[in-house]
């Protein structure tokens, strides 16, 4: 018998791992085989070239972080305000998702078809904020403005260095949460961090 085959997934998860520890720099096909423990030979039985492996890994990422994330809300259940802070946990806590998720951001600044590609994903990411928003404000204005805002919390609290005087960032971003959802200060009855977009070590590196 034959030797068996390096599968084509686990060059991708290869991939996806350099690109989350070093950027799309360090995603080379002779760093992947060594991680592997395989010789690079195996690599083009799959592959034609390092952009097809690029390729592949951006959709592997769409998928889970667009599909996969909304049908395991939409299996999990709840209001449309559950549903929002669930797709930020998974999005931006996970600890898979969210490494990747900022190396594509900065891939992007340098690769005008990457970033096409996060602006396919960002605007369906963006639209779970708007349906739920709409469900409790009906002025189109402030609903973008208040997506707007849980995004940019969901994105920015990773780089914010800034101190928050006599508390820490959790409460801080909890507090914002509740604002932006329109939800009484405390939020007993939903998520105990009441963050949409998922920090929950509370600080900037996430």
């Amino acid at each position: 018998m034959g030797a068996l085959r390096t599968p084509r997934e686990k060059w991708v998860e290869e991939g996806l791992r350099a690109l989350a520890a070093g950027g799309v720099d360090a995603v080379r096909v002779e760093a992947l085989a060594k991680a592997l423990g395989v010789t690079k030979g195996g690599f083009y039985g799959y592959f034609a070239d390092r952009e097809a492996l690029l390729a592949e890994m951006l959709d592997t990422w769409e998928r889970e972080s667009v599909g996969d994330v909304i049908d395991q809300v939409e299996r999990q259940g709840g209001d449309a305000r559950d549903k929002v802070r669930l797709a930020g946990r998974l999005t931006f806590s996970s600890d898979r998702l969210l490494p990747i998720d900022l190396a594509i951001r900065d891939w992007a600044r340098r690769d005008d078809a990457v970033a096409e590609r996060l602006r396919r994903v960002d605007n369906q990411r963006i639209q779970l904020a708007r349906d739920a928003i709409g469900t409790f404000c009906d002025d189109p204005d402030e609903v973008e403005a208040r997506a707007l805002l849980a995004f940019c919390m969901a994105i920015g609290s990773h780089f914010l260095a800034a101190d928050h005087p006599g508390t820490t960032r959790v409460p801080v971003i909890a507090r914002a949460a509740d604002i932006i959802l329109d939800l009484p200060h405390g939020n007993p009855g939903g998520n105990p961090k009441g963050d949409p977009g998922g920090n929950p070590k509370g600080n900037p590196g996430g």
